[in-house]
């Protein structure tokens, strides 16, 4: 079979990658299993092959700052950081912890923090954040590594999502926002709202800017900006999975407004695309930064390029007799003046520090029981905390991070130290549907198990398959993600040669979110003690 064009142009770029990372004297493994920066002024998208939904971005400076929804994975509010768009990490969250605190001390699977703005106003970094239950809240930082306040509750609502403030040249402050449908009972409308002057608090009743009912259904997400005089919205419209980005235009806040569509699929494989940010650098190039839904894989962003023409915005290619721009696949990065090194989003941990690494989340709010980093010692405890979960789906203490590529192995090395019958400790792919690879302690012995939980939303058990008596508790665990995110586990006791599960698993999306790579330790009895597993560390190539 003759490869196609698109496979050669992938490939070609994928050596260039693994070529400059050579070439810096740092292994690929240290770089990620998905480089955007291809190395001679060009990059690829996605930006981030991570799931960072809905994002957002302001800038300070010559520093870009990104925020995403995390929905109810703790700590929440991620803020990643760079310097050209292209080569981002994460550097902290807004959110340690969601409130209301004790409702989400339990696991309420797509709830929790919706699409938020980021915007740097008045010498502080303010995001606003929506839960679609209880409202829209404030989180203000001087810095964005933080620390944070305490969330302060704008607007009480049911069903508001999607904010963005904006701070009118003559000193008044609004707040734009769509409606969930499933808690409103209404959508597919864009509200702006009066906000003090500090925009602490909502001082009108709102009034609608615009009806996408008919032309532009469920239109949400939108961004309020102002240029040149005209106030724009971006806003997406058509759904997350076929949608197409729509700009509105006005010489006044509350309209009437002018529409226009300024990206679709087209004739590309990005599907969408979705919710996101117009940035401008400190040169005047406009940026726009995008989500693509890939199914288990998440939510991952692409930039695209962006020009004015005639007081409207274009963004990304446009094919000939092609009003609408299409994403890019490839294109020359930002302009910043210099070389920027490579960066992505964390993913490999040595486990050796004072605390758990950025890219580590909770499925609720932690508990201080649940694990201890030991620092120096170089691992990572969790304790075998119990739970009466029917699957894993809401159990509270697994510890995850995103799919960070199209194709990647992790692997992990663990031991442990059970205390009771039903201890279990190991490697979760976590979705709607999961499969994990663990050591359980059984009144027989220690066991290497094989659990899948097809449907684990909606209360299936596990199906458990006994691979045999672990010889040993300290044992090597690894997962391998090939195209269309399957996965195949495998495990060792030497560290050397690895045996693999026979069955293979495809990874499914959770509840707005993509499938989560995850370590665990879990029992079944109560008692006035625990067992525990040591992570050593957690590699992913």
């Amino acid at each position: 079979m003759v490869p196609s064009r698109r496979t050669l142009l992938l490939l070609a770029v994928s050596l260039i990658v693994v070529s400059r990372a050579l070439s810096q004297g740092l292994p690929t493994t240290e770089r990620g299993p998905w480089i955007p920066d291809v190395g001679n002024g060009q990059y690829r998208n996605p930006v981030i092959f991570a799931d960072y939904s809905d994002p957002d971005v302001c800038r300070k400076g010559n520093t870009y700052y990104l925020v995403a929804s995390s929905f109810t994975q703790v700590p929440g509010l991620p803020i990643l950081e760079s310097k050209d768009l292209v080569n981002w990490k994460i550097i902290g969250h807004a959110l340690k912890r969601l409130p209301p605190y004790r409702h989400y001390d339990s696991v309420h699977p797509g709830d929790g923090v919706w699409a938020p703005a980021i915007r740097f106003h008045d010498g502080k970094f303010c995001v606003y954040y929506p839960d679609p239950d209880y409202g829209i809240y404030l989180v203000t930082a001087a810095n964005p590594r933080g620390p944070w306040s305490k969330p302060l509750l704008v607007m009480a609502g049911k069903g508001l999502e999607d904010p963005c403030p904006f701070w009118d040249s003559d000193g008044k402050a609004y707040l734009i926002h769509a409606f969930a449908g499933s808690r409103a009972g209404i959508k597919s409308v864009l509200v702006v709202d009066r906000m003090n002057s500090m925009g602490t608090r909502v001082i009108d009743d709102g009034a609608i800017v615009y009806d996408g009912h008919g032309i532009d259904p469920t239109i949400e997400g939108p961004k309020l900006y102002k240029r040149k005089g005209y106030y724009y919205i971006f806003a997406p419209a058509g759904g997350v999975r076929n949608g197409w980005q729509v700009v509105l235009r006005s010489n006044n806040v509350y309209g009437p407004y002018e529409r226009r569509v300024v990206l679709h699929q087209g004739n590309t494989s990005v599907n969408g695309p979705h919710q996101g940010a117009w940035i401008e650098t400190p040169g005047g190039q406009s940026w726009f930064i995008h989500f693509q839904d890939r199914g288990a894989y998440g939510r991952v962003d692409y930039l695209e390029p962006m020009r004015w023409n005639d007081g409207w915005p274009e963004i990304g290619k446009r094919r000939p007799g092609h009003a609408i721009g299409e994403p890019v696949l490839t294109y020359r990065k930002p302009y910043v003046g210099k070389e920027i090194p490579v960066e992505v989003p964390q993913t490999s941990d040595g486990f050796n520090g004072e605390s758990i690494g950025l890219q580590w989340q909770w499925q609720a709010n932690p508990q201080p029981t649940w694990a201890f980093p030991a620092g120096k010692l170089g691992f990572l405890r969790l304790y075998a905390i119990p739970d009466s979960s029917t699957n894993f789906w809401t159990v509270p203490n697994i510890l995850s991070q995103k799919f960070p590529a199209e194709v990647f192995t992790a692997t992990t090395k663990l031991s442990f130290d059970p205390l009771s019958f039903g201890d279990r400790a190991g490697l979760i792919v976590l979705g709607s549907s999961y499969a994990s690879l663990s050591l359980e302690k059984e009144e027989n012995g220690l066991y290497l198990v094989y659990a899948v939980c097809e449907h684990a939303d909606r209360g299936n058990p596990e199906t458990l398959t006994r691979l045999g008596v672990a010889p040993d508790s300290l044992v090597y665990l690894r997962v391998s993600v090939s195209s269309g995110a399957v996965c195949r586990f495998g495990y060792s006791f030497d560290g050397r040669y690895y045996t693999e599960v026979p069955a293979t698993f495809t990874a499914k999306p959770g509840r707005w979110i993509g499938a989560k790579l995850g370590i665990f330790c879990t029992g079944r009895q109560k008692s006035d003690d625990s067992g525990y597993a040591d992570f050593n560390w957690f590699r992913v190539r």
